[in-house]
């Protein structure tokens, strides 16, 4: 354990130090987190009248009985945005784990790394853990700044526990996670094959597509998320993980990467 907590220092120490991976783990989420708060702020004034009698039907599936035609408006349109907290521990590992293994190799400190009595197993979970860590942690203060404003922002009691829906926060604290670890894995499989740290964070940014195509659509009304969604969703990303974790572990060839690197 002490070997793991000593990689996810040095991870920290070293990464911390590119900019560009500060950056997107400190104004990401922040980013992610203003935009449904803007919705919620640009829509406050609609939750008191009702603005038809007749909701088209996508208003009606997203919303719990009782609240007016207007007030489902407004959760159905602040809810197309809450797939961003979902973006968020995938995108932000991509850069530090990306970044992990081949940015080693620039700083010329891999070998000396791999030369040491440590297991490849150890080393992996160090890296997965100095990435995911800080996605996480960033993806669940984004999270709960939004409860925040939400509680400050919404009037009616009743559209705060709609947009608080526990599916939201099993794709944030469950969903999140796991998809963390997904992308950290699949980032260090690119980043242990590759030789530049540009090359190994636009390879990896495709592990993001499929929850891209999630996101836009539900904006065009193909599908809406829901609990089932959700929880089916959590599953196969578990699953993924697996998968994931296996693979990064018989890519990650120790005297192959030193060999080729010289």
């Amino acid at each position: 354990m002490n070997k793991i907590k000593t990689i996810i220092r040095k991870e920290w120490a070293q990464v911390f130090k590119n900019r560009l991976v500060l950056s997107t783990v400190l104004f990401m989420p922040l980013l992610f987190t203003a935009i449904p708060l803007g919705m919620l702020y640009a829509t406050r004034g609609t939750g008191s009248s009702d603005l038809s009698s007749d909701m088209p039907p996508q208003f009606a599936a997203a919303c719990p009985e009782g609240l007016t035609g207007s007030e489902c408006f407004q959760v159905y349109i602040v809810n197309q945005f809450m797939v961003l907290f979902m973006m968020t521990p995938l995108i932000i590992p991509v850069n530090i784990a990306a970044y992990s293994v081949v940015g080693e190799k620039t700083t010329r400190s891999l070998e000396p790394l791999l030369a040491t009595p440590i297991t490849t197993a150890e080393l992996l979970i160090g890296k997965n853990m100095a990435a995911a860590i800080p996605a996480v942690l960033a993806t669940w203060a984004g999270f709960l700044l939004y409860v925040l404003g939400t509680w400050i922002i919404v009037p009616s009691p009743r559209v705060v526990i709609a947009l608080l829906d526990p599916m939201w926060w099993l794709a944030v604290f469950v969903a999140g996670p796991l998809l963390a670890i997904l992308s950290v894995n699949f980032a260090l499989m690119v980043s242990s094959r590759v030789n530049e740290p540009r090359v190994a964070e636009q390879l990896s940014a495709v592990v993001i597509l499929p929850l891209l195509a999630l996101f836009f659509g539900q904006i065009a009304g193909l599908f809406l998320i829901n609990r089932q969604l959700v929880i089916l969703f959590a599953l196969v990303i578990a699953a993924l993980d697996t998968l994931m974790v296996y693979l990064a572990v018989r890519l990650f060839q120790r005297e192959t990467i030193l060999t080729r690197w010289r």
